[in-house]
């Protein structure tokens, strides 16, 4: 009995990840929706980094932000992304010491 809601399970959390990659492939849309799509990947990274760029330090927030700051300054000039990464935590290292 278990097996069978483990399996059952698992084909109820596959096929809606499984069934978008056949249909969107052969799907066309229109030029706005496309735009649309592509800035969905920003958007999210966006919102997944700001909280935490806000919040590196409770009681001061714009440590943070400008620690965020620097590193899109660093991004700007198309280096690894490691340097960026760095760029801020050396960032708030140093507001905070």
């Amino acid at each position: 009995m278990i097996w069978t809601v483990i399996i059952g399970m698992s084909i109820v959390t596959l096929l809606p990840r499984l069934i978008p990659v056949f249909i969107v492939d052969k799907a066309s849309y229109p030029v706005w929706v496309n735009r649309w799509l592509d800035a969905i990947p920003y958007a999210a990274l966006g919102a997944l980094i700001f909280p935490g760029i806000m919040s590196v330090i409770p009681d001061k927030p714009l440590f943070g932000l400008l620690g965020g700051i620097i590193a899109i300054g660093i991004a700007f000039f198309e280096v690894n992304v490691i340097f960026s990464v760095l760029g801020a935590i050396l960032t708030v290292f140093l507001l905070t010491v």
